[in-house]
């Protein structure tokens, strides 16, 4: 670690919290440690899994899920969903019994998403799963099966073709990232 004032028992200390998930602020109290340190610790931990998971992420193939979520304030009055004011947009891909992988966009357009995540993460002839967000328009003409469901009309699923897994990963992070009061979107990738 880049800090290495504190003893090896400490650093011990630290890492547990983190492994339960611990708060700075708790971190520090039960450590001893300021809570500067903590979060300088936190944080150095954090960009490491980030950089082991970037690695692990080679170009796949089988089934996906693709959805796009909004972290932010909890409500802005009169707009919802995509049109609501700062927000942070957020992609997302979830290989079915496989791993999630998140980035955060500019905007959910096609040219955000298709070229440099979608056809940067998922091989050719790979079966696709989305909402019907006309962003996802396209998928078939670019080498993949693609199936939709339509959330507007109350269908969360047609056959084996279903978003719910990347839906549930985007509430459990929603619920997660409120235990920390939110986080910037520059570092929203590092939780």
């Amino acid at each position: 670690m880049r800090y290495k004032r504190l003893s090896a028992k400490k650093v011990d200390l630290i890492l547990r919290c983190f492994c339960e998930d611990l708060t700075a602020t708790a971190t520090a109290s039960i450590s001893g440690v300021n809570r500067n340190t903590v979060n300088s610790y936190f944080r150095e931990i954090r960009e490491r899994i980030s950089r082991q998971s970037l690695k692990e992420s080679p170009l796949e193939t089988g089934e996906f899920e693709l959805d796009e979520s909004y972290f932010g304030t909890k409500r802005v009055r009169g707009k919802r969903g995509r049109g609501a004011a700062g927000k942070t947009p957020v992609f997302g891909l979830l290989k079915r019994k496989g791993k999630v992988f998140v980035t955060v966009v500019s905007h959910c357009s096609k040219e955000a998403l298709m070229p440099p995540i979608i056809q940067g993460k998922i091989l050719e002839g790979s079966t696709i799963h989305t909402d019907c967000w006309r962003a996802y328009d396209g998928l078939v003409l670019n080498g993949y099966d693609h199936y939709r469901v339509f959330l507007h009309e109350n269908e969360f699923v047609r056959g084996k073709s279903h978003v719910n897994g990347i839906e549930a990963f985007w509430s459990y992070a929603k619920r997660r990232l409120a235990k920390f009061n939110g986080c910037s979107s520059q570092t929203f990738i590092l939780h």
